[in-house]
């Protein structure tokens, strides 16, 4: 990714993530007892990082079907529950055997 299109990335994350935590503390000064405002503010950065992520995924690497190959790997893994790092790994390792087996 070049920097030019990560800076962008990153300060929009920044500004959601802080000005969506920030706001209530700033303008509400009792608690917050709307589940569905609690679990809105919790979701959102989530959600945002989430829109921003999943599209980059499909042109990191070198051929399309490497790149579904290697999602999809990260989305079975996530769904059995294994951790941040097994999923990175394991989807990793399926983009690179998929890259080494088209380029034979």
């Amino acid at each position: 990714m070049l920097r030019a299109d990560f800076l962008p990335y990153l300060l929009i994350m920044a500004g959601v993530t802080y000005l969506l935590r920030m706001v209530p503390l700033v303008f509400l000064r009792s608690k917050i007892k709307n589940r569905f405002v609690i679990s809105f503010l919790h979701y959102i950065p989530v959600a945002v990082l989430s829109v921003m992520v999943v599209p980059a995924v499909f042109y990191a690497s070198g051929s399309l079907l490497s790149a579904v190959i290697g999602f999809a790997v990260a989305v079975v893994f996530s769904y059995f529950e294994k951790s941040l790092v097994q999923v990175a790994c394991l989807s990793c390792a399926a983009v690179f055997v998929t890259e080494l087996l088209i380029n034979l």
